[in-house]
């Protein structure tokens, strides 16, 4: 098992930063995938970006230029950096830890962008 506890939302006004985090405990491999989606209010969850143990990264064409994301191996926890937050950033954050075929969730942190 793999527990994931996030941090780090809030309530941002457009154009504003907030910064993630997320930390993965418990069977921890060496070679995964950590990342997260989002989930605005009646839409699905999607992807926002991914980042896996060698640091390849991938993102959503929304975020792309604006968020980016990494990760410290030592502390098994993965980051994402939010600037030039919209509106349309505001969602539930959910961090994600994938290996071998089996994903972990975490309960979410919102991100609320208003003015």
């Amino acid at each position: 098992q793999v527990q994931l506890v996030e941090s780090g939302g809030g309530l941002v006004q457009p154009g504003g930063s907030l910064r993630l985090s997320c930390a993965a405990s418990g069977n921890i491999f060496s070679i995964n995938t950590m990342g997260w989606y989002r989930q605005a209010p009646g839409e699905q969850r999607a992807l926002v970006a991914e980042i896996d143990n060698n640091r390849n990264t991938n993102y959503a064409d929304s975020v792309k230029g604006r968020f980016t994301i990494s990760r410290d191996n030592a502390k098994n926890t993965v980051y994402l950096q939010m600037n030039s937050l919209k509106p349309e950033d505001t969602a539930l954050y959910y961090c994600y830890y994938w290996n071998s075929g089996m994903y972990y969730w975490g309960k979410g942190t919102l991100v609320t962008v208003s003015s």
